[in-house]
């Protein structure tokens, strides 16, 4: 079975906590991230998410988002699987969509990735 909760390391070194998994799915955690619209230094952000059991023999799915309040206007939402590899070995997929605050209704098609 994959746990979500604890800490996770991705590809360009953000950091990801969860603390532990509640009954009916939902977590919270802090999502230090080492990329910034910005280019700033990392920075923690608040992560609030919720994970579906698997049914029979599979692997949780899952969704957060991440509030970027201290240092950017935006908004990531992410939906993942977690997995895990016959040497016990846990591994979370993720797609994201980040949504940036812009300033007016003709700008909207440059505000999400």
């Amino acid at each position: 079975q994959c746990q979500l909760s604890g800490l996770w390391r991705n590809e360009l070194d953000s950091l990801m906590q969860i603390s532990a998994v509640r009954d009916n799915g939902d977590f919270q955690g802090k999502y230090l991230t080492r990329v910034t619209l910005a280019g700033g230094c990392a920075r923690a952000s608040p992560l609030r998410g919720t994970q579906q059991q698997p049914g029979e023999g599979g692997w949780p799915t899952f969704a957060f988002t991440v509030r970027w309040d201290k240092f950017s206007n935006a908004t990531t939402a992410f939906a993942g699987q977690c997995f895990v590899d016959t040497g016990g070995k846990e591994t979370l997929t993720t797609m994201w969509l980040l949504r940036e605050a812009v300033g007016s209704l003709e700008e909207d098609w440059k505000a999400t990735r």
